[in-house]
């Protein structure tokens, strides 16, 4: 019995593969600047969202994150815990699930200045080049969500 595939069918050969290794390494190369900030990566990736907006509520978080409510709430129940956020209705509304942050949130953002340098060393790219990768890689993640 052969159990030589095709080449189509070579885990190497699998750009799913390739982007599923590169986003598990990009999790990794954060952790030593986010484990000191008391952060995980999905974490930061909400603290982006409200450094950039504070006040959002919980569908305008998961959408860019293409998360839904019931993966984001049990992260947004953590970091409440942890005392970045707090989670409030929205006064006009009380189906809608607004969060805030705190002081202790809101101080996080000057450390969090360092990374986005300290990422760019590490992927061992130029500027141009990893703005040229990024913009590719959102264009397949359109092309794929559109299909």
């Amino acid at each position: 019995m052969s159990n030589s595939s095709p080449p189509e069918l070579l885990l190497e050969n699998q750009i799913c593969f390739a982007v599923y290794s590169a986003a598990h390494a990009f999790a990794q190369a954060y952790k030593p600047h986010l484990d000191p900030m008391g952060l995980t990566y999905p974490q930061y990736l909400v603290m982006l969202l409200l450094w950039e907006q504070d006040g959002r509520s919980v569908n305008a978080l998961g959408q860019p994150l293409h998360l839904d409510s019931g993966t984001l709430t049990p992260l947004l129940k953590r970091m409440e815990k942890a005392g970045l956020v707090t989670r409030q209705r929205d006064a006009k509304d009380e189906r809608i699930m607004r969060i805030h942050l705190t002081d202790h949130g809101r101080a996080l953002r000057e450390r969090a200045r360092a990374i986005p340098p300290a990422m760019l060393c590490a992927s061992g790219l130029e500027l141009e080049g990893l703005m040229a990768l990024h913009e590719e890689v959102k264009a397949l993640g359109r092309n794929l969500r559109e299909k």
